[in-house]
């Protein structure tokens, strides 16, 4: 059974990830600040006249930016007025980091994030292979990380945690582990809970009706047809509801 850990930052706290239902924690927030330096110094050696190391990122951009020859009307030029760098690899190290200040990301997100930015392809997978490095991008922690807070934030089960996860690019043996976490006991046990929640505001309802809407609510977080079926029934049946005949797949 899954032991159930209190993220920061949940959607009713600032920092929240509203669609995510878990923000970075401390430990994240330290790896990332750490990796920052650690990037921005490599930065400031690969880049002539660039940041020194330990400068951070866009120090160095903002720098050349300023110091740069103004064109009238050129984007490059644009850019560098408002202090945005121009060498792709530093725009993909900046569009990453804001990405990550809020919340956790797959590298599928962020690679797409890139794709749309128009950042180069060597230029955005020598940037996710160094966040990988360090720790910033670590798509088994994200999935575990998601498994927990969905299923005990939501009420999702496996099936529906799987869905959500490949949507954001977790790799299929990665996902696998993560809802592993999850065994058919606790699933049925977080069941039992959303019955019993939504239970009270089916009463006044003919059985069937009630049966159809408690199961389906169940169906709608992932939960399989007989699991559904029988959590459904036995909750009936301690409120003195007749269960014959419930015994078929609705």
């Amino acid at each position: 059974m899954t032991r159930r850990t209190e993220w920061p930052g949940s959607p009713a706290e600032p920092g929240g990830d509203p669609e995510s239902g878990y923000g970075h924690t401390d430990a994240f927030a330290a790896a990332r600040g750490a990796a920052a330096d650690d990037v921005g110094a490599r930065s400031g050696r690969r880049s002539r006249g660039g940041a020194s190391a330990g400068s951070g990122f866009g120090e160095g951009a903002g720098r050349r930016a300023r110091s740069g020859t103004r064109s009238s009307g050129s984007p490059s030029s644009s850019r560098a007025e408002k202090g945005e760098p121009r060498d792709p690899v530093e725009q993909a190290r900046n569009i990453c980091l804001r990405l990550l200040t809020g919340t956790p990301r797959t590298r599928k997100q962020l690679a797409d994030a890139l794709r749309k930015r128009e950042i180069p392809d060597e230029a955005a997978e020598e940037v996710l292979a160094r966040f990988e490095d360090v720790g910033l991008i670590d798509d088994a922690a994200f999935a575990g990380a998601w498994v927990e807070s969905r299923h005990h934030g939501r009420g999702l089960a496996r099936r529906a945690l799987v869905r959500e996860l490949r949507t954001k690019g977790v790799d299929s043996a990665v996902i696998d582990e993560a809802v592993g976490q999850l065994d058919a006991d606790q699933e049925e046990e977080t069941a039992r809970e959303l019955v019993a929640r939504k239970l009270r505001s089916t009463r006044g309802l003919d059985r069937d009706k009630r049966l159809r809407r408690l199961a389906g609510m169940l169906a709608r977080k992932g939960y399989g047809e007989g699991m559904a079926l029988r959590v459904v029934r036995q909750a009936l049946e301690e409120e003195g509801e007749d269960t014959e005949g419930l015994d078929e797949p609705f």
